[in-house]
C-alpha cells in the first residue's frame, strides 16, 4: 500500500511539473516571439478575420473565451501554486481540468455545464511536515442555464454540486453539498467585466466532518489589447461561513493573457498573481495562477473544407523522413 501511495505521488508530482514548465514555455514563447510570427510559415501564420474559425486575434473568439456561459466549448487546465503555508513555508498546488460544454436547449435557452476535476497536492501538518497528500478532490459541477440570444447584460443561473469524491480526507470536505450559482456580465468595447457567485450547502456526507457552508465570489476584469492580449484581473474571493475566526480570503492581483493557436488549435494563455489581503492564520499569504484553455469554436461547412484543405497543404510541404 505505501509503494502504491509513493508511486502515485512521485507520478503526480512529475505531471504537475511537467505541465508547469509546459504553460511557463508557453507563455513564454509566446511574450517574446508571438507577436513576430512571420505570415505564410506552415502551421504558424497569425490569425485574420479571414480565416477558418474566426481565428486567434478576432474579438469574437477572444470576447467568447472570456465569457463563462457562451456557445464556446473550451477545456481549460488551470495549475494553482498558493505559497508560504504554515510552518515552513511550504506549497499547496491545485491542478483543475474544467471543461465547458453548452449545449442548446430549444431556441430560447442555452445549458452550459462546467465540472471541474481538481488533482491536489496538499502539506499536512502531520510530522515529518514535509510530507503532504496528493490525490484527487471533490467533484464540483455546475450548471447554468441561459438565454440563447443575450442582449447588453449577459447572465445565468443554475446549481452548483460539490460531491465528495476525494481521494484523501485531507484533500476533500467528505460532504454532499449544494447551492445556488449565478454570473452576470457585460462586454463593451474592449471589455469584460461580470461577477460569478454561488454559495453550497451540505446536506449529506460523513457526521464527523464540518458541515459546509461555503461561498466563492469571483468577479473579472479582462481589457483587449492588440495582437489577441489582453489583460486580466479574476481574483478568487471565498468565505467560510462556519468559521469562527480566518472567515474570509480575499487576493488582489492579476495578470495577462492571449489567444493564440498551437499550430491549428485555438488556445487561452494566462498568467496571474494574486497576494492575499486577509486569510486565516497560517493560510497561504499569495499565489500564482497558469491556464492553457483549449478552444474548440463552430464551423461552418465552408470552413471546415478550407481547415482541411490547409491541413493538407501543410502535410504535403513537410519533409519526407526516411
Amino acid at each position: 500500500m505505501k509503494t502504491s501511495a509513493t508511486w502515485f505521488r512521485v507520478k503526480l508530482a512529475f505531471v504537475t511539473r511537467c505541465f508547469l514548465a509546459l504553460a511557463a514555455s508557453l507563455l513564454s514563447t509566446v511574450l517574446v516571439v508571438a507577436q513576430d510570427t512571420p505570415v505564410g510559415v506552415p502551421g504558424t501564420q497569425v490569425a485574420t478575420e479571414e480565416t477558418p474559425a474566426a481565428a486567434t486575434n478576432s474579438d469574437a473568439l477572444r470576447k467568447a473565451a472570456q465569457n463563462p456561459i457562451s456557445s464556446l466549448i473550451s477545456v481549460p487546465v488551470q495549475n494553482n501554486n498558493n505559497f508560504g503555508i504554515d510552518p515552513d513555508g511550504r506549497v499547496q498546488d491545485i491542478l483543475n481540468i474544467q471543461p465547458v460544454i453548452p449545449v442548446r436547449l430549444g431556441a430560447h435557452l442555452n445549458l452550459v455545464s462546467r465540472i471541474i476535476t481538481p488533482i491536489i497536492y496538499q502539506p499536512t501538518v502531520s510530522q515529518p511536515i514535509n510530507q503532504g497528500a496528493y490525490g484527487f478532490g471533490d467533484l464540483n459541477p455546475t450548471f447554468f442555464l441561459s438565454p440563447a440570444k443575450s442582449g447588453k447584460i449577459i447572465w445565468g443561473a443554475g446549481p452548483a454540486v460539490v460531491l465528495p469524491t476525494a481521494t484523501n480526507p485531507a484533500l476533500g470536505q467528505g460532504k454532499w453539498s449544494i447551492g445556488p450559482s449565478v454570473v452576470v456580465l457585460m462586454q463593451p468595447g474592449k471589455w469584460t467585466v461580470g461577477v460569478l457567485v454561488n454559495n453550497v450547502f451540505s446536506f449529506a456526507g460523513q457526521s464527523s466532518r464540518p458541515d459546509v457552508n461555503q461561498m466563492v465570489f469571483q468577479y473579472f476584469i479582462n481589457y483587449n489589447l492588440k495582437k489577441g492580449w489582453y489583460i486580466t484581473w479574476q481574483p478568487t474571493l471565498t468565505a467560510n461561513w462556519e468559521a469562527t475566526s480566518g472567515r474570509w480570503v480575499v487576493p488582489l492581483g492579476g495578470g495577462v493573457g492571449r489567444i493564440t493557436k498551437l499550430g491549428f488549435q485555438p488556445v487561452n494563455l494566462t498568467a496571474q498573481f494574486y497576494g492575499n489581503a486577509v486569510h486565516p492564520e497560517g493560510a497561504s499569504p499569495w499565489g500564482m495562477r497558469l491556464q492553457i484553455a483549449f478552444l474548440f469554436p463552430k464551423l461552418t461547412k465552408q470552413q471546415q473544407k478550407v481547415m482541411l484543405e490547409q491541413k493538407l497543404k501543410q502535410m504535403e510541404q513537410e519533409p519526407v523522413q526516411k
